[in-house]
């Protein structure tokens, strides 16, 4: 493997793509299992922007909650939006629609919603402060700002595995490679008191991976990502890895899968931000 690597850029980019394996983690997602602590803010006739929306499955189960209210999710990719917008059809959902939008520029007036969620979004940004500036800036006097996002530096896992040490080591290098912050759960208070806000509420949940069924669908989709979504041509392209490496770190995943004590925990950070 190469040890000569690209000085780091300014860059603003997804590391995961949007490869299968990648949106069939994200489509997992729903209010209850990555959003619970928003449950208390929500209510009927509220208008929600969902930003970074993905496949649509959180943005959705947002539109149930809060009926006859109406959601708006928007995400960066035209066909995550096709496909999201596919799925509320399907799910005979009607007050949701989904649009290709921008975290740094809503294309929305000042004050139009009732809460804005980002769930997964600020740690793939260069600037998390601006698009929390823009997100206050189109919450409604008295609204909430709602953010969830994971910090790979508590990701924890048994048994021991190089093969998924490396891989953490990695994601690392490749995400802040990228632009964005892997660690950013631990950074949402100070991120939201640099935008501006003053009411902050700042909590914390893990997802956490044991039985069967949960290891082979984490580990089964990260063995596959390892080598197949944009995070392993990211991990090629800055020079922090190659395809031999990638296809060991597949093979650590699918190890850890297979064994009966595997166990993996994923600590996010969450905060309700008072507009």
């Amino acid at each position: 493997m190469s040890t000569d690597r690209p000085e780091p850029v300014v860059r603003d980019a997804y590391t995961h793509g949007h490869h299968e394996s990648v949106l069939r983690t994200h489509a997992w997602r729903t209010v209850e299992n990555s959003a619970a602590y928003l449950v208390p803010h929500l209510h009927e006739g509220a208008r929600v922007l969902d930003v970074g929306s993905g496949p649509g499955t959180i943005t959705i189960d947002l539109a149930r909650r809060v009926r006859p209210g109406s959601v708006v999710g928007i995400d960066a990719a035209a066909d995550v939006v096709t496909k999201a917008t596919g799925l509320a059809a399907s799910e005979g959902v009607a007050n949701v629609e989904f649009a290709v939008g921008d975290a740094y520029a809503l294309a929305f007036d000042d004050d139009a919603f009732d809460v804005v969620h980002a769930h997964q979004v600020l740690q793939h940004l260069a600037r998390p402060v601006d698009a929390l500036r823009e997100f206050r800036r189109v919450v409604k006097p008295g609204g909430v700002v709602a953010v969830r996002e994971v910090d790979y530096g508590g990701v924890i896992w048994n048994p021991a595995s190089p093969g998924l040490t490396r891989w953490l080591e990695l994601y690392h290098s490749v995400h802040e490679w990228n632009g964005g912050e892997p660690d950013a759960g631990r950074h949402l208070k100070s991120w939201a008191r640099d935008a501006g806000f003053t009411d902050i509420a700042a909590t914390g949940t893990t997802w956490v991976f044991a039985t069967d069924l949960e290891r082979e669908w984490w580990g089964g989709a990260w063995a596959e990502r390892a080598t197949e979504s944009q995070f392993a041509a990211h991990a090629i392209e800055s020079g922090h890895s190659d395809i031999d490496e990638l296809r060991g770190i597949a093979d650590a995943w699918r190890a850890w899968a297979a064994d009966e004590d595997g166990w993996l925990l994923m600590p996010h950070g969450e905060i309700i931000a008072r507009a």
